[in-house]
């Protein structure tokens, strides 16, 4: 297996799912940053701007879940 192939694997092997779920953690403190700046200028198009980024952020980190969810003890590259 080239290193390549290794790589890409890592991205679906359990650390590779929760080094996402927290950099999606990252994403969250920025959505909600941006929801308070646009509340407080009321600006109707930022904070539907940031509502849709904060479904899909909700959207992302459930489907790691799942995909750690459905991973359970067979990860390969564990060993």
């Amino acid at each position: 297996m080239s290193k390549i192939e290794k790589a890409k694997g890592w991205k679906h092997s359990k650390p590779g799912l929760w080094l996402s779920i927290g950099g999606s953690a990252f994403g969250a403190i920025s959505i909600v940053k941006d929801i308070r700046h646009a509340r407080e200028d009321h600006d109707t198009l930022k904070l539907i701007n940031a509502v849709v980024g904060a479904a899909a952020l909700i959207t992302g980190t459930a489907l790691l879940v799942r995909e750690l969810k459905r991973l359970g003890d067979d990860d390969v590259l564990l060993g």
